[in-house]
This record gives C-alpha cells, structure tokens and sequence, in this order.
C-alpha cells in the first residue's frame, strides 16, 4: 500500500444504532479506500456515536470532492454531521490577546518552526503592548481597542479579519475581554479558550496572587471551546502541577502561565488534528 499517499480525516457523530462502522468501512472500501487508523466511541448517556478515521484512496485521480459524494449517502442514510479534511491541512488562525504575551509568545515559536499544523495569519488585541512581539514574526497586529460604548463595531472588526484571512480557527491566547453572545454564535465550535479554570474561587485579577494567599496545592489551566456560557464551553484539555508553601506568588504566577501554554497548545494540535467532536455540553477526544 502506498502510505505516502494523501492522506483524508473523517469525523462523524449521529444517534447510535447497529451497522454504523460497517457502513463507513464498507463505503471507504468501495472507494478502495485503505484505513490508516480508526477510532470510535459510543456514548450510552447520549446515545450519540462518534468515529474518527483516517484514510487514503488506491485512486488518486478521485478528488476531495469526488469521496465527499460518494461518501454522502451514507451520511444521509444514518443522519450524520460528518466532514473529511486533508490530513495535512495547516489551519489558518486570528489570536486574541490583551497585555500577557506568555500564550502569543509561546504559539509564535510553536506555529513558526511547525510544531503546531496551525499558521497564524494575524494578531489583534484591545492593547497595543504585544505588537512588537508580532512583528518580529512578521505577523500582522491590529490594535482594537474595546469599551462599552464600541464593543459591538469592535466585535464586528474582528469578524471582519477573521472573514477576510479565511481563518479556521480563533485562539484567545488570555484575551480578557467577554465576547457577546453574537460573536460566540458566530464562532462557534472554531474558537478555543485559555483559563486558569482549576482556581474557580479565583475570578478577576490576579488569580495566581490570589491562590497564594489561599494556600493552594494545585494549580491548573483548561482549554475549551468559546461558547456564551463564560468559561463553561465544551472542555478539551487540562492539566495540573502541584505547589506547595514555598513559592511566593510570582512563582505561581510563572507555573501558571507554563501550564497554560502548555494546554493550549494540546488543544489546539487535537483541534488541528480533528480528534475532538462536541457531545452536547462535553467533548470526545480521540487520543
């Protein structure tokens, strides 16, 4: 088999039923369609399926297009929501960011020496002070600035750069600004979120400072999709580092931050490899 053939993601969920796996395989083998791998998991409170398979074609006169047809009636036979992307597909991104730099700076290095499959098109924020950061990777910077009497011009610019560098994917790389319900509906399902979410008694500024004098043994950052309910988006990835007495509250700070970077780009890379399917308020990620 010619593994170094292009490569296709399928992704589908729909309600459970029998026959399903044997459907797609039966409809990629009648493309003489060669699976790579192949994952899929049945979720019993839902009652929702959900596979993820990755495939090439023997026929490499068959286009995108072409296996999208003949793919759809199956689709339609068990009412799936379904897409198939090339697997090498390097998604274009807009990143929202207010003063911290330690998630832009991070995803910069990431996406510039293609360790993320992500190219960010364009930086915008509602500060200035990490427009040099940008530059020196040459990616354009669009200061917007946001109260309460422009936020909807605003929110509507951002749209606008989104729109106009056909972006796939929106990152808030810690924007610290609540987008209106529009903007979520707008983005839904390509926008991914940074929080410190493992400090939920701990809103508002400085939330590290905050644990410290708390006493905090964990601290922690999620990464979710943006979605009108603030920070209660569908989760895809998390992690923890446990603390103890003797750090001081920069300390945490600069654990915290590591994490966060840390997360994001986990999320991302499995957003990027479309390992993550929505199932209602939660996530199914395929490893």
């Amino acid at each position: 088999m010619n593994f170094h053939a292009k490569q296709y993601i399928l992704t589908l969920s729909c309600v459970d039923n029998f026959g399903i796996v044997a459907a797609v395989t039966g409809a990629l083998a009648q493309l003489m369609g060669f699976i790579v791998e192949s994952s899929q998991f049945g979720d019993a409170s839902s009652n929702r399926f959900f596979m993820r398979t990755v495939f090439f074609v023997k026929d490499d006169g068959l286009s995108q297009t072409d296996i999208e047809e003949r793919f759809r009636p199956i689709a339609e036979r068990f009412a799936m929501q379904w897409s198939i992307h090339p697997k090498d597909q390097r998604l274009k991104a807009l990143v929202l960011v207010s003063k911290l730099g330690h998630c832009l700076n991070d995803l910069l290095h990431r996406t510039s020496s293609r360790k993320l499959p992500v190219d960010i098109v364009s930086v915008a924020s509602n500060h200035p002070d990490l427009e040099d950061m940008a530059r020196s990777h040459k990616v354009p910077f669009h200061y917007l600035p946001v109260n309460d009497e422009n936020r909807a011009t605003q929110e509507a610019n951002i749209l606008k750069l989104a729109s106009d560098h056909k972006v796939d994917l929106v990152i808030l790389a810690r924007y610290m600004q609540i987008l209106s319900n529009d903007l979520c509906k707008q983005l839904e399902g390509r926008a991914i979120n940074i929080h410190h979410s493992f400090l939920p008694s701990f809103k508002g500024a400085k939330p590290y400072h905050q644990a410290f004098h708390r006493g905090v043994k964990l601290i922690g950052a999620t990464a979710h999709y943006v979605t009108s309910d603030l920070d209660e988006g569908p989760i895809i990835e998390q992690e923890t580092m446990r603390v103890h007495h003797a750090f001081d509250a920069d300390e945490l700070a600069q654990i915290g931050h590591d994490v966060e970077t840390m997360v994001l780009a986990r999320a991302i890379q499995l957003h990027a490899d479309r390992r993550v399917l929505v199932n209602n308020s939660k996530t199914v990620v395929f490893r």
